[in-house]
């Protein structure tokens, strides 16, 4: 069992608070006040969860650094009072910066819930280079819907006319 400490649990408090104002000054037209405030604590309470030279580390790593300065930059213009445009560029730098994690958190949402329709992406990641869209002479191969075996499906494509 993973133990957490009590600036950890400083942090994920910060950090709940933080996007709740985030969410409540998108709610009320972006009210620059409540974004800047949610912004503060939100960078504060990761700062306080996974410590200050990590979230350096983070934030300043070469791959990176496009989406730090947009989401830094971001978080700069709605402290100036320009919440639109700051909430666009810092959502632009959000996206860059967290674009690596998205697939995980998508798939351990879809790992929680069982529901036929959702899970179908995951089959299709599961099975797709083996099986969904690999072509080799002229013939592609397709996953068998349904089938709990990795077995998989030739079809043979027609010459176009």
């Amino acid at each position: 069992m993973v133990s957490i400490t009590e600036t950890q649990k400083i942090g994920v408090g910060l950090t709940g608070f933080g996007l709740f104002f985030l969410l409540f000054g998108v709610l009320l037209y972006f009210d620059s006040v409540l974004l800047a405030f949610g912004n503060v604590l939100f960078l504060t309470g990761l700062t306080f969860i996974i410590g200050l030279r990590r979230s350096a580390g983070f934030f300043f790593q070469r791959q990176k650094l496009r989406g730090s300065t947009f989401f830094l930059g971001g978080v700069a213009l709605v402290l100036f009072r320009w919440p639109i445009i700051g909430m666009a560029v810092e959502s632009y730098g959000f996206v860059l910066l967290f674009r690596t994690f998205f697939p995980v958190a998508c798939g351990f949402i879809l790992s929680l819930v069982n529901i036929p329709y959702l899970n179908v992406p995951r089959s299709i990641s599961r099975y797709g280079k083996r099986c969904l869209g690999s072509q080799s002479n002229g013939k592609t191969t397709i996953h068998e819907p349904g089938s709990k075996t990795t077995r998989c499906l030739v079809v043979q494509q027609l010459p176009r006319k």
